[in-house]
């Protein structure tokens, strides 16, 4: 599928995408005769993983180490499974700062609407 369809399906801007590929994150599986990028179904699921690892603030750097994990599960399964771990940790931390910030906006917005 082409670069307009995969920024719809993920919600992710094509923009976003352009730089994804030409950091070597995400790379759509093939180009069209044109040059066009063309993206297959585990691509955009690739993708999706991305825009999930993005509201818990992920550097660029820390998702491709975790996309380099996924891809070496295989080849190497002990290497793979101490970045997947790591990564598991950072995002429960992550995750239950986001938590206590929305709870906070909740609290806020609970005034807000009693005034």
């Amino acid at each position: 599928m082409k670069i307009g369809e995969v920024a719809e399906r993920t919600e992710l801007s094509i923009r976003s995408l352009r730089h994804y590929d030409e950091l070597g994150l995400v790379s759509p599986s093939a180009h069209s005769p044109g040059g066009f990028r063309l993206y297959t179904e585990t691509d955009v699921e690739r993708l999706l993983l991305i825009r999930r690892m993005k509201p818990l603030g992920f550097s660029l750097e820390r998702m491709t180490d975790f996309r380099r994990a996924l891809d070496q599960r295989q080849s190497d399964p002990e290497a793979s499974a101490a970045t997947i771990a790591e990564i598991r940790t950072e995002a429960a931390a992550r995750l239950d700062r986001l938590r206590t910030h929305l709870a906070y906006a909740e609290e806020f917005l609970g005034i807000v609407e009693g005034l």
